[in-house]
């Protein structure tokens, strides 16, 4: 082996070394931290809509800025930004396993979905950048196998945190994945794209994060008043607000030299209908598994460890099922797999609805499994189809740009369903409960106190003064309101998988005229100085 071939093969290992331990903080952030949000809102005493903002703050600053630091990449260097990303998210872990209260922990996931935005989209990019063609297919698979295991392990490392109570280790742990990724990176030449310009859409990128943040905050903030309170004006005007800045977002990159969003790339009718499933299904794939741990730990009794490996079915039959649904989307075409998948990932949540109160850990094999297993089949059918109609129905060109795009809008995604979903349990939960309320031997001081804690969710503790008999009717109470609500949840999120599928059915084109598409919108890039490719 000569001394260039040892000394390309040294960058090449650093690289995949420092690509592969971020993009692990980032994974193992996401899966583990739903786990461990029962441990954490019994130590802040914080409500269910200040949990929904602990996982919603970062994904909305991600899913707002993700476009933007993937072209700060292309244009200042992409290591630079990669890095910025790494050290900035590592600070920010930092910040969040130290916070002594909720609004700090709220402050430091902001500052995390700022840096996961600049980190995110750097490590296919610095891996395309470096390895070359002939050994690119084997890195981004070396990359994918190691994303893949950390998003499994993310859950089983929460719940082992979450049972010694050392629930801030899931934010700790990223400090000294940081430390390596960064010397790694050391290792690694610099590359950028010398044709990208230094004109960034500014004007987008303040009204998608109005946009989102406007319409979170609202949604969260009517969902968490019972009817009888009312609408906070507040809530209804942010709701407002953030909508009309979406659609403001819209025509602002319509009228846009530089979008971060060019709406050119809509111009495919299976794109559209690719990135329109995926709000529909990752949004309800969000929406009800953010609801599940709290479920399974809050109500039906498991300690955290096992649940965070109740979701590993969903984990290992979607690595199992996605290499096989890949080769045969290659041969039959996206359409009918994206049919069938989302199908059957509504089979799964309905499945998930079916249990009531159950007998805790020992039950899971007839009560749960099954809609996770399910639901990880659902998924496993979906995802390669889905990835290989989105990068098939955009110009070669602008496959970067539409992984892109295919990214913030599932983030999106991710961010509106939890806020709407979220707001919907906690309606329902709190009027369920005040129902309940009605029919237990409470004071009407007590009863009172008991729907005032209702935002607590099933951490909503029994009013002081009650005797044992007392206390055990509302702890049974609580639980069937969430169970409940639980139940809801999981057949709207049916219902928004099914739609997934129909979309599909509808939208997304045969292998052939998508390729007949694509080559008309290579020939309208060509004649468009506006779509200049990024890389």
């Amino acid at each position: 082996m000569s001394l260039d071939t040892k000394r390309t093969r040294s960058i090449e290992l650093w690289t995949l070394v420092g690509t592969i331990l971020a993009s692990s903080m980032a994974f193992i952030d996401s899966s583990a931290l739903n786990v461990v949000l029962s441990n954490l809102q019994s130590e802040f005493g914080a409500s269910g809509a200040q949990l929904l903002w602990i996982v919603n703050a970062y994904l909305l600053m991600l899913a707002a800025l993700i476009l933007t630091g993937g072209a700060l990449g292309d244009r200042f260097g992409r290591k630079r930004i990669f890095s910025m990303g790494i050290a900035l998210f590592a600070v920010a872990s930092l910040a969040c396993g130290l916070a002594p209260t909720i609004g700090l922990l709220l402050a430091g996931r902001v500052i995390q979905g700022i840096g996961g935005a600049l980190m995110v989209p750097g490590s296919l990019a610095i891996i395309t950048a470096t390895f070359k063609r002939r050994r690119r297919g084997w890195a981004i698979g070396i990359w994918s196998a190691a994303s893949t295991l950390t998003t499994m392990a993310g859950p089983a490392i929460g719940g082992v945190f979450a049972s010694l109570g050392l629930w801030r280790l899931v934010f700790f742990i990223n400090v000294p994945l940081a430390v390596v990724a960064l010397f790694a990176l050391m290792h690694v030449p610099e590359t950028r794209d010398e044709t990208a310009t230094g004109h960034f859409d500014v004007a987008g990128t303040l009204l998608v994060v109005l946009g989102l943040f406007g319409v979170t905050f609202g949604a969260i903030g009517l969902g968490n008043r019972s009817g009888a309170e009312g609408a906070n004006p507040l809530d209804v005007l942010s709701l407002v607000g953030g909508v009309v800045a979406l659609a403001l977002f819209i025509v602002v990159e319509m009228r846009s030299a530089h979008p971060m969003m060019p709406l050119s790339i809509f111009r495919s009718r299976t794109f559209v209908g690719t990135n329109v499933m995926c709000v529909f299904l990752y949004g309800a794939l969000s929406g009800t598994l953010f609801f599940f741990p709290l479920n399974l730990i809050q109500i039906q009794g498991y300690n955290p460890a096992l649940a965070g490996l109740a979701n590993l079915p969903f984990s290992i039959v979607l690595a199992i099922l996605s290499p096989m649904m890949g080769r045969m989307a290659d041969r039959v075409g996206p359409r009918l797999l994206l049919t069938v998948g989302p199908s059957v990932v509504a089979l799964g949540f309905v499945l998930l609805a079916l249990p009531g109160i159950t007998s805790g850990p020992a039950a899971y094999w007839w009560t749960y499994f099954p809609g996770i297993l399910v639901i990880g089949a659902g998924m496993g059918i979906t995802v390669a189809p889905l990835t290989t109609a989105v990068m098939s129905s955009a110009p070669t060109e602008h496959s970067g740009l539409a992984s892109g795009v295919n990214n913030a809008v599932t983030r999106s995604a991710q961010v509106l369903a939890l806020a709407i979903l979220g707001a919907v349990a906690i309606f329902t939960f709190s009027s369920a409960l005040q129902t309940r309320a009605d029919t237990l031997p409470l004071s009407p001081q007590q009863r009172a106190t008991l729907v005032a804690n209702a935002d607590k969710l099933g951490e909503t503790p029994p009013p002081p003064g009650l005797d044992q008999q007392a206390a055990a009717q509302v702890t049974t109470a609580v639980q069937e309101s969430f169970v409940n609500t639980f139940r809801l949840l999981s057949i709207i999120s049916a219902g928004m998988a099914l739609l997934s599928a129909a979309l599909a059915w509808l939208l997304v084109e045969s292998p052939r005229q998508i390729q007949q598409e694509t080559k008309s919108g290579q020939g309208s890039a060509r004649a468009s100085p506006a779509n200049t490719p990024v890389d």
